[in-house]
């Protein structure tokens, strides 16, 4: 499935201090945030939408659309090709 960026602000300070003390810990301060925003979207998200999500993203694995859209890419380009002749 494809990933999003998200961005967020907070203090220099209370981040700076946030880290260190996670590094402490050997806790990364990504994949909390990331645990947290997978809680965020169990508790928001109805089951039924979450299932209809994860049948769409294995229905077609991720090699199988890069593929395909690289195909689509390379017909593209040769059509393109042909045009100049």
């Amino acid at each position: 499935m494809k990933k999003a960026n998200i961005t967020l602000k907070m203090e220099s300070q209370r981040l700076e201090a946030t880290k260190r003390y996670m590094e402490k810990k050997d806790v990364s301060i990504e994949q909390e945030l990331g645990d947290a925003l997978q809680k965020l979207y169990e508790k928001h998200v109805p089951a039924a939408v979450r299932e209809y999500i994860d049948e769409t993203a294995d229905s077609m694995p991720a090699s199988k659309a890069k593929k395909q859209k690289e195909k689509n890419v390379d017909t593209q380009t040769e059509g393109s090709i042909k045009d100049m002749d």
